[in-house]
């Protein structure tokens, strides 16, 4: 998979390499050591840094386990460790293959954009086989050998799949930030400066001894792993790290970085003691002022560049993979052209891709009639003139009235009485009434000398128009061409008997025999203009308008779109006025407007679609082969690059300088004497284009069939330039070319001044087999068909069909946009370096490597008015392509403990570097800035002793205090979920004192979300309660979601492979169906699939439609029918699964009588607070559900309840929901857990569950919750218990009281979050869920905001917009701030803190709740058992 990314030709040569290679799996090392020097035979040594970096990512574990998903819906054959399935039958063996191939019908399968189909002869009418196998096994050679076969034969299209005999399959976690929160509640002890036992306090009464006290207590502190306590003003440690840092050895700074950041608590104190250098401390801050000046990055602040780029430090680390493999393709490539190391970043840095792909024509032309000019005329005068008012502040959407011609549009019609003009020349009324844009017109008409305006309507406007304009203006020409349009019918076209009416009618002075007929003096321009505009600009079929020069697709003309079009065209362009005038010099007052947009690099002489496509292939010249083109036989051995480099080499110019163009055809042809005659005739008139000839022949190569190819190169070889320019002139006109195939000898046709012997003599011995080279070629590289035409600018391949002209206004639009996009600035730069010889040829090999790397991002360019003191400087390897890294990082934050590992561990064993650290630290820290952390990233694939594969990448903490209460959390990337699988402790409250041995925890990434944004087609808004599902043809139903209106987000877990992407049966599909877009299938094809093949996140946009006869209905409706969405779905599956409901009706049934309990809780210590479980069974007769957040259970609770469901009789499930993207991510665990409480309600059950009840973990309920289930919310969505106010004494804790709250609630009572029962029809219908996390996500900004996120915060603060139904008192009794003589009605017990007593949880329950220890023996007992 690595190498198929690399190249398609490299992979399938690899793949014959080592199609029997497991015949030497001994050991599992060796065996991968051989599987890395076989690829080292198509790699460069970086490239195999980066093959053995990628797997150790496992990079490519999910593109192999997708084809497994794939297979698996084939169903592979038993038995069959290889198969091979044509249109969707199977066979195992080559006698059942062939037997197939023979009889393929049926429909196609579908191929999808990663999979690897063989090279062989490109046909569509062929059967497609599709492999799956073991790449080097036995039964995988066999297949292999018979459809490549096959496929060179042209008989079969034959596509590879991996297909491995795995049990379990997984792809195994490559990256893993394990990170421990201290809390460490001891109280700070002033006094003696105790360190390890020894008071230094009381010691410096021994003056004498003071150095060596000093450095014995340094020592100690170094070595302790103590976490002392740190007093606020000792919080100022950033510049005393980067002192400690700067002050070691250059190649131990960054280790020691890292241990300082990683290890941070335990570092704190004895960074408290390092001195500040203060010369150190200056340069750093006026580093700062000029990194905030130049790259907006603040003291403080981390940032990461590699060759200028810009590295986001939160993104998948699959993207660092990604940008060193890209960028080192580049710097190879440059190396390989004979760029030296320091000058090949400036080459990157280079700006060679377009911004845009919309291209404009030039209209500065006579042709255009302008209907007026802002600038100059009257009926504009009063508007301001200056460029600045484009920066006044105006409402949006308001244009603004400058009298400057920012604005631009010309209508071109093909002929005045075509249908449909009438439409646009009434837009163009409307826009000059309202005196919006600068309107001109081009009118293309019949362009025949003696045509006559009385009977040809179109010529008779045109005629009629000249005669107003040269007795008036244009303005009154305009208006004569409107109230013209006016008396034509709608759906008719304008007729010559209308224009000579109009001309009777309103100019009855005027001959119509002089102005319209043959013998007219108002035939101005009539012949060379419109129509001559109208060709040279290549534009498509008209009507056509252009927008400041932009020409307007097909969908955009249509004239109900027309005038939002070109309103929202009039936005986009002030902006880039606007940014014009911000930019000194790009934009002035007494600049030309006209000129400055004329100016841009997308301004081109004519609009081209071949040329101007955005989809563009290139030749890589970066290989140096010492082959010749003579033999074909060597030459057809030869890999693309290295065809790529012969021909290069060997090809000769028809001029010496430019552009390099190489003219591809059969030159013994019309079409391509056509081509080559067309590229010269511009090469002549232009100084900056080279043209070389490159055969591609029509039938098989003789030199009977190729005088003319011949004849060229023998002159090229042979002659001065000059004169072979001249030959090559003459032979390839037509009747030259017909007197050759009558049977002239070339000789007759030789040119004055030509050298005839040395011609006659090459002519006769050149052979045709250089001719064949360049056949084999044009297959093999340019994917040409034989005969077929290309043209081929700076390595970029413009393949030519049958049908295309390629005339000599073409060549002159490739020269130019090859030009100003990116040869003219490589020449520059090529030319400062003093490289002259062969400049042209290292422009073009340049220019093709270049352009043809991925764009990228701006690149930066960071530099440091000082960097002696704070910058920490690691030269590169000599004689090795290194890459420029750049990082700017306080060495005490969260990006420092992430880059120095992954400086250290990673890019510095990976590349070769030139290293530059800046030390941006911040004064003064408000709080302890850092936890222990471990970022887990490795360079390559480690193995045991005993030569295995070592079960994964693993994060190890050592020498950790053992007193502080330690919690682990994951840091993943955002479309990761991770659970624990294994581990006996509580990762949420790990004590080391306590623990016996080493605590140690096991996760596994158990799935990838596939995440989108949905939006209705016609509304453009999210279609609000969507439901879609995620599943296979053979299990359609396996996930399902429901889409947010937050941003129309919707997500569904999923694992590598290929899914179809439903919507779910009920109203969804009855209203609403998809529109293709944004998925990996195309339009034609029925099923929406989306392929999921690697670890980066997968966000996929969805466009959906009302059916038309539902354009009325709605998803969310409150009519009377009483079974509306939420109760017309099916149960998920998991709930049929659990039930046994076999049906619709029958799950149905299960649901209504179940009671849904929802409760969260993570670590063992609040597990144990499940007892809530028994409290609520021994209460109810009714079904008992229970439905748990699985992110946060531990391994162990997992494990026992399904023991605890089988032995008292309930149901559960697990739910899970990933935090999505966009919504304020909370750093603490705690936080992060409550919040699911709340934000997700609407999307972490099934659609058919109706009331859910939330019951804290901690509680003990002591009556019916069915009671709770089927109180009357009252509209409301929800119900809460209000806070208790009986308990007088704890009156001053009570903050509700006052303040904010106090204010916010007016009457109403603060509501405590312990429990509460959600109608969760109601919540959807209402949207309370996308309420709640628009204001979740205004209020967070500020992590104060929040405090108590879930528990009451939030849906008190929204009291207001989504009602709370207060629940009687007695539903919650809470010792804290309930009084005791209450207790006795309470129907449940919260076990809530007291911020007083501070008590215990365990403690407390076992005094308040009487029941809870005969519960907590039961549960131990059942677990024991």
């Amino acid at each position: 998979e690595f190498i198929s990314v690399e190249s398609d030709e490299k992979f399938w040569q690899f793949v014959d390499t080592v199609k029997e290679l497991t015949v030497y799996k001994n050991s599992v090392r060796s065996y991968y050591n051989l599987i890395i020097k076989k690829a080292g035979q198509f790699l460069t040594d970086l490239q195999v840094s980066f093959l053995k970096f990628a797997l150790s990512l496992r990079a490519f574990s999910p593109a192999v386990h997708a084809f497994q998903q794939i297979a698996s819906n084939e169903p592979p054959p038993e038995g069959c460790s290889a198969f091979v399935s044509i249109h969707g039958n199977v066979a195992c063996s080559s006698k059942e293959v062939k037997k197939l191939l023979k009889t393929a019908a049926g429909p196609r399968p579908y191929l999808y954009r990663n999979d690897h189909r063989y090279p062989g002869v490109n046909t569509t009418d062929v059967p497609i086989a599709i492999l799956y196998a073991e790449i080097g096994t036995k039964k995988f050679n066999t297949l292999h050998k018979l459809l490549s076969e096959k496929a060179d034969e042209g008989k079969v299209t034959y596509v590879l799949r991996h297909f491995l005999l795995l049990s379990g399959y997984g792809v195994e976690l490559a990256i893993k930030s394990t990170e421990y929160k201290a809390v460490d509640d001891s109280l700070v002890k002033d006094g003696d400066d105790e360190v390890q036992g020894f008071l230094f306090g009381t010691l410096k009464s021994h003056p004498e001894l003071r150095s060596r006290l000093e450095d014995l207590q340094k020592h100690l502190l170094e070595s302790s792993n103590d976490m002392a306590p740190l007093k606020v003003w000792e919080l100022q440690l950033s510049f005393q790290a980067a002192s400690r840092i700067m002050s070691v050895p250059k190649f131990d700074s960054l280790k020691l970085m890292k241990d300082l950041s990683q290890n941070f608590p335990t570092k704190a104190r004895s960074l408290t003691r390092v001195p500040v250098n203060l010369e150190m401390r200056r340069e750093i801050e006026d580093n700062q002022k000029v990194l905030s000046e130049t790259l907006a990055v603040s003291p403080g602040e981390a940032a990461l560049f590699i060759n200028g780029l810009h590295i986001d430090l939160d993104v998948h680390n699959h993207f660092i993979l990604d940008t060193i493999w890209a960028e080192g393709k580049v710097l190879e490539g440059l190396h390989n052209l004979g760029i030296e190391q320091g000058e090949q970043v400036k080459f990157l840095r280079l700006p060679v891709h377009p911004l845009d792909d919309s291209y404009a024509i030039d209209i500065r032309h006579s042709a255009i009639m302008w209907v007026n000019d802002i600038e100059m005329d009257l009926m504009y005068h009063s508007w301001p003139s200056s460029c600045q008012e484009l920066l006044r502040t105006t409402f949006p959407g308001v244009i603004r009235q400058i009298r400057r011609n920012f604005f631009n549009l010309q209508v071109l019609f093909l002929d005045p009485s075509q249908e449909g003009s009438a439409e646009l020349v009434k837009l163009a009324q409307l826009f000059y009434t309202h005196k919006i844009p600068l309107i001109g017109f081009v009118f293309v008409v019949n362009s025949d000398d003696r045509v006559d305006g009385l009977s040809d309507a179109g010529v008779g406007f045109v005629r009629l128009l000249n005669y107003v304009a040269g007795e008036y203006d244009h303005a009154q020409a305009f208006s004569v061409m409107v109230s013209m349009y006016k008396k034509v019918a709608e759906g008719e076209a304008l007729s010559a008997a209308d224009v000579a009416s109009y001309l009777k009618k309103k100019f009855p002075k005027a001959s119509a025999a002089k102005v319209l007929g043959i013998d007219t003096m108002y035939d101005d321009r009539r012949k060379q203009a419109g129509g001559v505009f109208y060709r040279k600009t290549g534009l498509s079929t008209l009507p056509m308008a252009l927008f400041n020069g932009v020409p307007l697709n097909r969908e955009e003309m249509d004239p109900e779109e027309l005038e939002t079009v070109l309103l929202q065209r009039i936005m986009d362009s002030t902006s880039f006025f606007q940014r014009a005038v911000l930019v000194q010099g790009q934009l002035s007052d007494d600049m030309d407007v006209v000129e400055l947009l004329m100016g841009q690099t997308n301004v081109v002489p004519r609009i081209n679609p071949v040329v101007l496509s955005p989809q563009r292939q290139y030749l890589d010249f970066t290989s140096s082969p010492v082959e010749d083109w003579e033999d074909t036989n060597t030459f057809s051995y030869l890999d693309s690059r290295d065809k790529t480099s012969v021909v290069s080499r060997r090809l000769k110019y028809l001029t010496k300088a430019g552009v390099t163009v190489w003219v591809v055809a059969d030159f013994d042809t019309l079409q391509g004497r056509q081509l080559l005659q067309n590229a010269i005739k511009h090469m002549k008139s232009s100084t900056n284009m080279r043209v070389g000839v490159l055969s591609n022949p029509s039938s098989k190569v003789t030199e009977d069939n190729t005088p003319i190819s011949r004849a060229i190169w023998a002159s090229l070889h042979t002659q001065r330039s000059r004169e072979t320019l001249s030959f090559v002139q003459k032979i390839i006109k037509h009747e030259n070319a017909h007197l050759l195939e009558q049977g002239t000898k070339m000789k007759y046709l030789l040119m004055q001044g030509m050298d005839a012997d040395a011609f006659e003599k090459k002519y006769n011995t050149l052979g045709v087999e250089f001719l064949q080279s360049q056949r084999l070629f044009c297959r093999d590289v340019l994917k040409l068909a034989a005969g077929q035409r290309a043209v081929i600018a700076n390595g970029r391949i413009i393949g030519l069909s049958e049908e295309i002209e390629f005339d000599t206004d073409d060549f002159h639009l490739l020269e130019k946009i090859t030009l100003s996009m990116s040869a003219e600035k490589i020449k520059a730069r090529i030319k400062q370096m003093g490289l002259k010889a062969k400049a042209s040829d290292l422009i073009m090999k340049v220019d093709s490597l270049l352009i043809s790397a991925p764009k990228t991002e701006s690149r930066r360019e960071v530099g440091f008015s000082k960097d002696k003191l704070s910058v920490l400087q690691l030269s590169p390897r000599e004689g090795q392509v290194f890459y420029d890294v750049v990082a700017i990082v306080d060495p005490l934050t969260r990006e420092a403990q992430k880059m120095s590992s992954l400086l250290i561990q990673v890019l510095d064993k990976v590349i070769n570097m030139k290293l530059q650290v800046f030390m941006n630290c911040r004064a003064k820290l408000s709080e302890m800035p850092l936890k222990f952390y471990r970022y887990v990233l490795e360079p390559d694939v480690s193995f045991e002793a005993n030569d295995t594969v070592s079960p994964g990448p693993m994060a190890r903490f050592t020498e950790m205090p053992e007193s502080p209460l330690l919690t682990l959390n994951m840091i993943t990337p955002d479309n990761w979920m991770v659970e624990p699988i294994r581990s006996p402790y509580d990762l949420d409250n790990i004590h080391l004192q306590e623990a016996s041995g080493m605590v140690s925890a096991e996760y596994e990434l158990e799935y990838l979300l596939l995440e989108g944004h949905c939006f209705d087609q016609s509304t453009g808004q999210p279609p609000r309660g969507l439901q879609f599902t995620l599943g296979m043809s053979r299990d359609p139903l396996m996930q399902d979601t429901i889409v947010m209106a937050n941003l129309g987000y919707f997500q569904l877990k999923a694992n590598p492979g290929a899914w179809i992407l439903k919507l779910r049966k009920g109203r969804s599909e009855e209203i609403y169906q998809i529109l293709h877009g944004g998925t990996d299938s195309p339009v034609e094809e029925g099923d929406v699939i989306v392929v999921l093949n690697s670890f980066h996140s997968k966000i996929i946009k969805v466009r959906v439609q009302k059916k038309p006869d539902k354009i009325n209905e709605e998803l969310l409706n409150d009519g009377s029918d009483t079974r509306g969405l939420w109760e017309s779905v099916t149960v998920w599956n998991a709930l049929e699964r659990i039930t046994g409901a076999s049906s619709e009706e029958e799950a149905k049934k299960t649901t209504e009588d179940v009671l849904n309990i929802f409760s969260v809780a993570s670590g063992l210590l609040y597990e144990r607070f499940l007892i809530m479980m028994c409290s609520v069974l021994q209460h109810t007769k009714t079904p008992v559900k229970f439905w748990f957040l699985k992110n946060y259970l531990s391994p162990s609770f997992k494990e026992s309840i399904p023991h605890m469901a089988e032995a008292y009789g309930f149901q559960y499930e697990l739910v899970q929901y990933k935090w999505p993207r966009w919504l304020q991510q909370q750093i603490e665990k705690q936080r992060i857990i409550w919040g699911y409480k709340i934000l997700f309600l609407d999307v972490l059950f099934p659609l058919a569950v109706d009331k859910i009840i939330f019951v804290d973990a901690d509680q003990i309920v002591r009556a019916d919750l069915k009671e709770l289930r089927d109180l009357d919310l009252q509209g409301a969505p929800y119900g809460y218990t209000p806070f208790c106010d009986s308990r007088k004494e704890m009156e001053g804790y009570r903050f509700w009281r006052s303040g904010y709250w106090a204010s916010h609630l007016g009457n109403r009572k603060y509501h405590i979050s312990a429990l509460y029962v959600v109608d969760l029809k109601k919540f959807r219908k209402i949207a309370a869920g996308d309420r709640l996390r628009g204001q979740y996500q205004a209020l967070s900004q500020d992590p104060n905001s929040l405090s108590n996120l879930d528990q009451q915060d939030l849906p008190n603060n929204m009291i207001h917009q989504v009602a709370i139904k207060s629940l009687p008192q007695e539903w919650l009794w809470c010792e804290t701030w309930c009084d005791d003589s209450s207790k006795a009605a309470a129907k449940t017990i919260d076990l809530c803190n007291n911020p007083k007593t501070k008590e215990p949880k365990l403690a407390a329950a076992m005094r308040i709740v009487p029941e809870w220890e005969e519960y907590d023996r039961e549960i131990k007992e059942l677990l024991k058992r």
